[in-house]
């Protein structure tokens, strides 16, 4: 009677991936650094840690920003390699997906991280990573009819993008000002045109969900800003405080311009906290990280504010807003409902370190600035 061995790569992953010990890692290293043979073994095995992964809830933005957040540059290019050789395995995917698989890391060129040894390493990291990801609520894949952009709405996206660029590079204030203004003029019309055309189709779209990245530092004030952009665009955000990153649930036009928009406020959020902690170092004070999360919190909690005023202002602005609030109602209505059948289950937290006063005044004064507003929304 004969039994199969082991093979080298079962016998690394039995020391490395289920002892999480420094030795164990050093002698799985050490098995597959001795057996050049074992590499498409250990290729293959990444290949279904990312396809399991994908199983789990997981998207490749996901993967790539927990694996920089715990791990280093090198993992973070192990694993873009891993999933662009497992995508052609792959059942289709939407679009959303595909833009992520378009921005994935670069290669360097380098097939290998260092020596036999330290690849080995690296790999291994990685696979114990990928091992323990946790189960994620599954976003749904936009249907193509209602992902299939029309010319006009990708040009106003198009516009939307480059106003928000310019407002973000100038150093000028009032140019900002203008120029996110302009954007927000557009994003409003570009809700309402699309609200509307959803509510004459013979098959109108469902909500969809994305997840946007919310990085420490400061993460709680910047959970709170996306919200404040979610709800503003007939969306709702769900905070994931130990993943790093809120789910955003809405129509799928909506969540475009929930990602652009938060994007732009906290670029220039931050350049205005950082031009505001230089003159605050200036006058004899030093660096605070009070400062900074006060700062924030209090941009948010404004930003907040005047989207709110701006919402209402859009609706009551159109040739016919009570032909619009109910289309708005029962959009809003299904995001809410989609929402709760991901998260039946939500907390509330308290905003913490939102102790001084000075950052909190130059926090509010920067989003008086920034004077960037959005959607319509529902009073």
């Amino acid at each position: 009677m004969t039994s199969s061995q082991p093979s080298t790569v079962d016998r690394a992953f039995q020391s490395a991936l289920y002892d999480d010990t420094d030795s164990g890692l050093d002698t799985g290293a050490s098995l597959l650094a001795a057996d050049p043979g074992a590499d498409a073994e250990l290729a293959h095995r990444g290949r279904e840690f990312v396809a399991a992964a994908w199983r789990r809830g997981w998207q490749p933005a996901d993967v790539v920003r927990l694996v920089r957040r715990e791990l280093d540059d090198p993992h973070v290019r192990l694993t873009a390699g891993l999933i662009r050789a497992q995508a052609p395995d792959d059942r289709p995917r939407g679009p959303r997906w595909r833009a992520q698989l378009d921005t994935l890391p670069e290669p360097d060129g380098h097939a290998r991280v260092g020596d036999r040894f330290s690849h080995a390493t690296a790999v291994l990291e990685l696979y114990r990573l990928l091992l323990r990801l946790p189960a994620l609520e599954p976003l749904d894949e936009p249907r193509p009819a209602a992902t299939a952009h029309r010319p006009e709405s990708s040009r106003m996206l198009g516009r939307i993008r480059a106003l928000l660029a310019k407002a973000e590079a100038t150093g000028f204030p009032e140019e900002a000002e203008a120029l996110s203004a302009k954007a927000q003029e557009l994003m409003a019309r570009h809700s309402v045109d699309e609200a509307l055309l959803a509510a004459g189709a013979p098959a109108p779209d469902a909500p969809s969900a994305c997840r946007i990245g919310v990085e420490p530092p400061y993460e709680q004030a910047k959970a709170v800003l996306l919200d404040a952009v979610a709800t503003a665009n007939h969306c709702r955000a769900v905070w994931n405080e130990p993943l790093a990153f809120s789910t955003v649930v809405g129509f799928e036009a909506d969540l475009e311009v929930v990602e652009l928009l938060h994007t732009s406020l906290l670029v220039q959020a931050t350049h205005a906290m950082t031009k505001a902690e230089a003159a605050q170092r200036a006058g004899g004070r030093k660096r605070t990280k009070t400062f900074r999360q006060s700062f924030l919190a209090a941009y948010a909690h404004r930003v907040g504010d005047r989207l709110r005023a701006a919402a209402r202002s859009a609706v009551t602005g159109t040739e016919s807003p009570r032909d619009l609030l109910p289309v708005l109602a029962t959009r809003e209505l299904a995001v809410t409902d989609r929402m709760e059948q991901m998260f039946p289950e939500t907390t509330t937290t308290r905003l913490r370190g939102v102790t001084d006063e000075a950052g909190w005044t130059e926090g509010t004064r920067a989003a008086d600035r920034a004077q960037v507003n959005s959607h319509p929304q529902l009073p």
